[in-house]
């Protein structure tokens, strides 16, 4: 398992778990990084803050903070 943060542009993966204090791993969660769900990085911005996911269907910008959270298994 890795971090959502070391991913490349274009990559997949599929969500293992999330961390973090309660608020963060709410909130990640609420947002559909729930484990089980396959992730696709679509854009990182040139200081690697923030990174642009699609999840779902939609695009979901998080600060590399938040990525660090969010266990991932690359397929």
């Amino acid at each position: 398992m890795a971090a959502l943060t070391s991913l490349k542009k274009g990559q997949r993966a599929l969500v293992k778990q999330v961390t973090g204090n309660g608020l963060i791993k709410q909130r990640l969660l609420k947002m559909g990084l729930v484990p089980g769900e396959t992730v696709q990085i679509e854009k990182i911005a040139p200081l690697g803050s923030p990174i642009d996911v699609l999840v779902k269907g939609y695009h979901l910008s998080l600060r590399k903070e938040e990525a660090n959270c969010v266990e991932v298994e690359v397929i």
